[in-house]
């Protein structure tokens, strides 16, 4: 059986193309080379429609992104990395949530928008960008309007984001680790720095700094960072390679909520929340070199 939309062909070029590369899949750095259209599922565990935990307002988000509507956040089950902390093992791990078709992901959006939400904001979607941009696509010839905010782990490929160029107006990565142990370690990508690297600057260069209007995003680059204890993430590598190769300007939340979750009790050094000095020397640190840190 196939899952291959029939009408894919009434899509743009962009968005056949990451069909294309779903079958065999080399849309992430695992290149896992399944036939995801097929029904067949590789690292991420998702064939070739994605399954959707939740869709609503949410109200925790940076404020910028946030507004009087909170932002139209769609949760997308299944992940490319493997991180043994991850706050949301339920729906990244162990994939909870419903298969949703194009059509209902582009519904989704609509209704958000109808409720006031300030965008439309993907969480963990590297590896069902095919279904998301197909679905942008129907959503807008009916009339979505809200910026799109791309909310990812960072473990991307330049060449599927060079697709991805028009589709998404605000790029929000994880910056996780400049150490490819650590990345080995704790996320089962020991390639992690060197990708995440180069998918910022390719992000960056689509869309720029992070402009704000009227206190909400409406296009660029707002990266994000957890601090983990020991600096086992690197924090001052990740900062010095924002300053020095994409821009002072860059717009960083430096992030105090890590605690141990999921297998992080298998890991001793990450195995405890990291100390009120260790996250304040990181943030320091952003300002130091210029970065616009997020309070």
């Amino acid at each position: 059986m196939t899952f291959l939309p029939a009408n894919i062909g009434s899509f743009s070029k962009p968005v056949r193309q990451l069909w294309d590369d779903m079958n065999p899949c080399t849309l992430c750095p695992r290149t896992c080379e399944v036939e995801r259209s097929k029904g067949e599922t590789g690292f991420c565990g998702i064939a070739c429609l994605p399954i959707v935990s939740s869709v609503g307002p949410h109200f925790g988000e940076e404020s910028v992104l946030v507004g009087s509507g909170g932002s139209g956040t769609i949760f997308f089950a299944g992940c490319n990395l493997g991180c043994v902390f991850c706050q949301n093992f339920d729906i990244s791990h162990h994939r909870h949530g419903r298969r949703m078709t194009i059509e209902q992901l582009a519904q989704s959006m609509l209704e958000l928008q109808d409720y006031g939400c300030s965008n439309i904001n993907f969480v963990t979607p590297t590896h069902v960008i095919p279904a998301i941009t197909a679905a942008v696509e129907l959503a807008k010839k009916d009339g979505l309007t809200l910026p799109i905010v791309y909310n990812t782990g960072g473990y991307d490929l330049v060449e599927t984001l060079k697709l991805l160029d028009g589709f998404v107006d605000i790029y929000m990565p994880d910056m996780k680790y400049s150490n490819s142990e650590v990345a080995e370690e704790l996320s089962a990508a020991p390639d992690y720095p060197e990708v995440n690297f180069a998918a910022v600057k390719e992000m960056h260069r689509q869309v720029g700094d992070l402009e704000v209007r009227n206190g909400l995003a409406t296009r660029g680059l707002l990266v994000r960072h957890l601090v983990l204890p020991e600096n086992l993430a690197g924090s001052f590598e990740i900062i010095d390679f924002l300053a020095g190769q994409i821009s002072t300007s860059t717009t960083i939340n430096v992030m105090d909520q890590y605690r141990p979750c999921y297998k992080a009790s298998s890991h001793p050094k990450i195995n405890r929340r990291p100390t009120p000095e260790e996250i304040e020397s990181v943030r320091r640190y952003a300002i130091q070199k210029g970065l616009n840190v997020l309070s």
